[in-house]
């Protein structure tokens, strides 16, 4: 039998404990274990009100996830998309182009912000994302900014 995987999205405030640790899980699994990665991702964003999660859920599993921040720039509501990552073993399947749209759709016409690794910058471009400034190097790893809209 085919597994279903399922779009799941809540506010900060909304989320359940087990499912915010299922989400840490899986961006320590990715960003810190598999990108040798040390960095702080406890980073005090994920349960501010105006932060969103989104989510793939296969059977109680997160296989991918991204972090979508409000934000107020010079008086404009403007989104940033952060700690986008997919579980190893689900990677190749479009997971990721799934949920970057499900967030492109929450955010509507507004402007969209993301410090892309380098390596996915094309993979962002196909999203109407352009680059917004030199690269640079964010815990050991090339990243650009990009912007939409």
């Amino acid at each position: 039998m085919m597994s279903t995987v399922v779009l799941k999205r809540s506010w900060a405030a909304d989320l359940d404990t087990a499912t915010l640790y299922k989400l840490l899980k899986l961006r320590v699994e990715v960003f810190v274990v598999e990108q040798h990665c040390a960095y702080p991702e406890l980073d005090g964003l994920d349960l501010l009100p105006r932060t969103r999660h989104l989510w793939l859920d296969d059977e109680g599993e997160i296989i991918c996830t991204l972090r979508l921040l409000e934000e107020r720039v010079e008086g404009h509501k403007e989104y940033r998309i952060g700690r986008l990552c997919t579980a190893k073993e689900a990677r190749g399947h479009g997971y990721t182009t799934r949920l970057l749209l499900a967030a492109l759709a929450d955010a509507g016409s507004a402007t969209v912000r993301l410090n892309a690794q380098t390596y996915l910058v094309d993979l962002y471009a196909k999203h109407g994302f352009v680059v917004d400034g030199p690269e640079y190097l964010e815990d050991g790893i090339p990243h650009i900014p990009m912007r939409r809209g």
